[in-house]
């Protein structure tokens, strides 16, 4: 395994990040294909094994089931210094008034909640999932550096906004002399590019971390195209990300397809290794469901592609509109 500082920081991880999406109680939250504790276990423990030390997660990821999980492997296979635990917030966990978002009290009230699952009293990455349009930046911004002078977050990161609002976030925390984002999380992979158009130069800029998830977009550059799983027959959201661009999507998971045969290796190292040769990217976030996933994934670490065959997994790409 290869680790890397995350941004300018001095954060030092695995250049591989293990995403905790696919762990719940599946009758929980709104992934029915979620694996139980028992399978999650396996999988963390794999990850470990192979040098990963960076775990991603989210308060809403299974109603919180998976931050259970993951805290309790967590404690059982490894010491707590010794994993980069990251975990967000924005989504509402319950019903009512100042359920979601980012204002003060919403924060306040998630973060403690989150500890609590996670087992552990700091995370050492804390995420705003989303953009918040009813809550002040300023807002924001000053509780989640209240929460690193508290010694509850190490660092703060963002995910999934627009390029002139991450800017503005980052611009508000320096003027007040408040804590910075390091990392952005963001959807990038050969079947969604739009983040190239502003968020990477950005980030390249500004010295700031590329952790983007759904690097296999869910699994599309991994398999035939009309080929189905728990997953894309059951996840909704993935759908919708992809159903408008589906025939042009699929001429580029026929060339991931074509390259990879070319090679004798499995799709997954093909479609992550593009990724992994962009200089703006610190740490893919992988998902695994299976035996060999993560292996496939750390096997992509040692993939260098040619500048033909970045050319012919790029050319067939049309704009998409941003999501």
């Amino acid at each position: 395994m290869e680790y890397v500082k995350l941004g300018r920081s001095g954060l030092e991880v695995s250049k591989l990040s293990l995403g905790t999406m696919s762990f719940g109680v599946p009758e929980r939250g709104n992934t029915p294909w979620s694996l139980d504790e028992e399978q999650s276990r396996a999988i963390i423990k794999e990850a470990l094994d192979l040098g990963i030390n960076f775990f991603s997660t989210a308060n809403m990821y299974s109603d919180g089931t998976s931050e259970e999980i993951l805290g309790r492997a967590l404690q059982a296979f490894a010491r707590r210094d010794e994993v980069v635990i990251a975990t967000k917030v924005f989504v509402p966990m319950r019903k009512g008034p100042n359920a979601m978002g980012l204002s003060r009290k919403a924060i306040l009230s998630e973060i403690d909640n989150s500890l609590r699952r996670l087992g552990t009293d700091y995370v050492d990455l804390y995420q705003i999932h989303r953009w918040d349009s009813n809550t002040p930046i300023e807002e924001t911004m000053e509780t989640l550096h209240d929460l690193v002078k508290a010694g509850k977050v190490r660092y703060l990161g963002a995910s999934s906004m627009l390029a002139w609002q991450f800017a503005k976030a980052q611009h508000v925390a320096e003027r007040h002399g408040w804590t910075r984002f390091i990392s952005m999380e963001n959807r990038l992979n050969l079947l969604y590019r739009e983040e190239e158009r502003e968020m990477l130069p950005l980030c390249k800029d500004q010295g700031v971390g590329v952790t983007p998830y759904l690097p296999l977009a869910a699994g599309r550059l991994t398999r035939d195209w009309n080929a189905q799983t728990d997953r894309s027959e059951n996840d909704q959201v993935a759908k919708a990300l992809f159903s408008r661009t589906e025939e042009a999507d699929r001429k580029v998971a026929d060339r991931v397809a074509e390259v990879a045969a070319n090679r004798g290796i499995p799709r997954a190292q093909i479609a992550l290794a593009w990724l992994l040769q962009k200089e703006e990217v610190t740490a893919p976030i992988i998902g695994s469901t299976k035996s060999g996933h993560l292996e496939d994934a750390v096997a992509a670490l040692s993939v260098r592609l040619t500048a033909e065959e970045i050319t012919r997994l790029e050319e067939l790409y049309i704009p998409h509109s941003y999501v």
